[in-house]
This record gives C-alpha cells, sequence and structure tokens, in this order.
C-alpha cells in the first residue's frame, strides 16, 4: 500500500523518548547516564507528569537536547509479570559505528552484566542490554540504506552472529577509548557529545500479532515492513521499523495492569493537519483519545500507551 495514502502516518513520522515508571530512580539515571552514555537534561517545563508525580522525581536522559527516555519514579507501582504486554526493548540509533562502539565500550566497562547479546540484521547491526529494572535496550547502527534488501513493500532482515569484541576492534576510537579511562566525568560526557543518537524504534510485547496489524498497520497507519513467527514490523517512509510487537514471551496477553516498565510511547508526525487525519481514523475505529492541544494521547489493544505529537 501507498505510505503515502491518507490512511497512513507521514514519511517524516520518527518516534520520540520513551517514558519508563521505575522504582529506584538514582540507579536508573546512573545507569542511563554513566553505562549507556546518555546526557542528564533538564526536564522541560512543558512535560506531563503522570498523576501525582513531582518534578523532582522525573530524570530526562538524552543526546544534545534531544530526550531519550524520561523516567518517572513510581515506588509504589508493581513489576510487572512474566508473560505480560509492555515493553520488549527502546532501541537507540546512534549516528555512526564509532558513537555506537563508544557507547556498547562504556556498558562493558561500567555495567558488563547487562549485555544480553548482539546481533547482525542485516539492515542494521545491534547490541542488546537489560536494565538495572528489567527493561530492554537495543544500542544499534544502521547500514546505508542504499545497501538494504526489499521484496517488494517487506525489508529483508535476519539475525546472524556479530562479534562485540570485533566490532569494537574495527569501530572504538582512540580518543573514545581514552574518554572511558579517565577518572573526570566531565571529559567522558564531552566525549559523547558530539555524537548523535534518537529513539530509532520501540519494540512492544502484545497479545495477539493479527489484533496489533489492525491497531499498528490499519487504524494508526503505519505500513507492514516485515513479519517473523511471532513478530510484526512496521514503520513509516520507508525506513526497516520504528515498532515491532511481538508474542514470544507474551502470546495471549490481556490488558497491562499498571505497573513498572513501560510508561509511554511517543510519535512525531510533521503537523498538525497529520495530527488531525491520525484523530480522525482513532475516532473511526472506535479508540478513546485524549487530546490536550499538545499530544493525542490513547491506549493500544494491551494498554500500551501511546502519544503523538506534531513536530
Amino acid at each position: 500500500m501507498d505510505p503515502q495514502a491518507p490512511d497512513r502516518l507521514a514519511d517524516d513520522t520518527r518516534m520520540d523518548a520513551v517514558t519508563l515508571h521505575v522504582r529506584d530512580l538514582d540507579l536508573m539515571t546512573r545507569y542511563y547516564r554513566d553505562a549507556l552514555t546518555l546526557s542528564e537534561l533538564e526536564v522541560p517545563e512543558e512535560l506531563e507528569l503522570p498523576a501525582g508525580a513531582r518534578r523532582e522525581e522525573t530524570a530526562v536522559l538524552g543526546r544534545g537536547s534531544t530526550p531519550l527516555v524520561v523516567l518517572h519514579r513510581a515506588r509504589d507501582l508493581p513489576a510487572p509479570g512474566r508473560g505480560e504486554a509492555g515493553l520488549f526493548h527502546t532501541a537507540v540509533l546512534f549516528d555512526d559505528e564509532p558513537g555506537l562502539a563508544h557507547a556498547l565500550a562504556s556498558v562493558a566497562t561500567t555495567a558488563p552484566s547487562t549485555f544480553v547479546g548482539s546481533a547482525d540484521h542485516l539492515v542494521s547491526q545491534a547490541f542488546y542490554f537489560t536494565d538495572p529494572e528489567g527493561n530492554g535496550v537495543e544500542l544499534y547502527a544502521d547500514r546505508p540504506r542504499e545497501a538494504w534488501s526489499w521484496d517488494g513493500a517487506y525489508v529483508r532482515m535476519d539475525t546472524t552472529y556479530l562479534d562485540p569484541n570485533a566490532f569494537l576492534g574495527e569501530h572504538l576510537t582512540d580518543a573514545a577509548r581514552d574518554a572511558l579511562t579517565t577518572a573526570d566525568p566531565g571529559a567522558r560526557a564531552e566525549a559523547t557529545r558530539s555524537a548523535g543518537a534518537v529513539v530509532g524504534h520501540v519494540h512492544l510485547q502484545v497479545g495477539d500479532v493479527p489484533a496489533a496489524r489492525r491497531f499498528y498497520v490499519d487504524t494508526l497507519g503505519f505500513a507492514e515492513t516485515a513479519s517473523v513467527p511471532g513478530a510484526l514490523f512496521v514503520s513509516a517512509g520507508g525506513y526497516h521499523h520504528h515498532m515491532a510487537m511481538n508474542t514470544w514471551n507474551s502470546r495471549g496477553a490481556g490488558p497491562r495492569a499498571s505497573t513498572l516498565g513501560l510508561g509511554a510511547v511517543s510519535l512525531t508526525v510533521p503537523g498538525a493537519d497529520d495530527v488531525g487525519a491520525l484523530r480522525e481514523r482513532l475516532a473511526r475505529a472506535g479508540v478513546a483519545v485524549r487530546d490536550d492541544g499538545a499530544a493525542l494521547r490513547f491506549d493500544d489493544p494491551w494498554r500500551n500507551a501511546v502519544e503523538v505529537r506534531a513536530a
């Protein structure tokens, strides 16, 4: 289907910061800052806080001025149960392999036990981690788009072995290596400041793939770009995937309870007309929406919260 059709998200749609509810804000902030090499940013005045949350119980981490992860302290929420819907991983996309190598080496130095695997996906090279409260994290870099292969509307992806040590040997710069060994936090931060990173995609756990397709493709307006047993990949503008939904650990899961972990997934669309078109699609599908003029907020069939804003 034509990705520019009226029932599709605009080509320039992109992922925005992922919100997490956490128990230990200090621990989680240190992990995303000191291990994953994100910077702690000012909490924006316009940031909507969960009911009862205080601004001092929130941390925003990102690169440059771009927030990637928003952490809200939520001491009273329980941990999610095994097999529930929710977050599979937040995927941080680096501008290039040296930036990714620096982050990978930082985790290896600071929190090596959080590393859980790596893979060459043909379109990208990826490294996987589990943060201290059990949320999945992917750090990755894309291969050039001209190197991606397509079968019609479906991109060719695979999961093959990727040697982390070989990747570091090829891409870790001398400057990054020196920065990782310095005792000066300011010098370590300076070494990452010029390396860009964004939320490249978000991967969710859901209860049923066909239902996920009906919501994320037919209603929300992504285009399907790949499917494998138990998983669906979707995107806008010909990207390999902005979101994925799988049932590998959550087949048959119903709506989520309020728990630690995923707070919300955020998307940015080009303009107000795109927000309006999405609002109409959601209304036709009977999806309840809260529109405060700054963002559309709604839930998928498993109560995974989604927010959409105009750029």
